[in-house]
């Protein structure tokens, strides 16, 4: 084995190598960053979806629990109307808020709701539930329409029969 005194082993790192190392781990950590930042910006979203599906969920429970009329669902209610009087399932048909949820006894917006709506309630008589025919007037399908702050909406659908 011979040793070349011409060209003596390098140690160190050149001026060249170090420019792009720093270059190559930029451009990495740049991509990361971005990935991490899509990532923080729609984790809110799945929050929003969630507050929109408990509103629904809610408002589709306030309906069930009230009695069924047992006559074709007219709906009594309009945009924003005061839901503390309300005596059956089939008032709740064409309901919506326009400034937020409102409370149920003082029909005052809910502070941390304002941003979300009830785009539409629909009431609709049904004359079978599971394949098993009801009298007339005895069974409904709810569905609750809530629409979040980005516009988008959900829907949420349940059913009430018999009294």
């Amino acid at each position: 084995m011979s040793t070349n005194k011409e060209f003596p082993t390098q140690r160190g790192v050149s001026l060249i190598e170090l420019i792009m190392f720093i270059v190559i781990i930029s451009v990495a950590l740049a991509g990361i960053l971005l990935v991490m930042d899509l990532v923080t910006r729609h984790s809110a979203d799945s929050l929003i979806r969630k507050q929109a599906l408990a509103v629904a969920e809610s408002m589709l429970e306030e309906i069930k629990l009230q009695a069924l009329s047992g006559t074709a669902c007219a709906g009594t209610l309009g945009a924003n109307a005061v839901r503390a009087n309300v005596s059956s399932v089939c008032d709740y048909n064409g309901y919506s808020t326009t400034n937020g949820i409102l409370d149920f006894s003082t029909n005052a917006a809910v502070q941390n709701l304002k941003a979300y709506n009830i785009a539409n309630v629909s009431v609709t008589q049904i004359a079978t539930l599971g394949g098993t025919p009801i009298a007339a007037g005895s069974g409904v399908m709810i569905t609750v329409t809530v629409a979040d702050p980005t516009g988008a909406t959900l829907d949420v659908t349940g059913y009430r029969a018999g009294n």
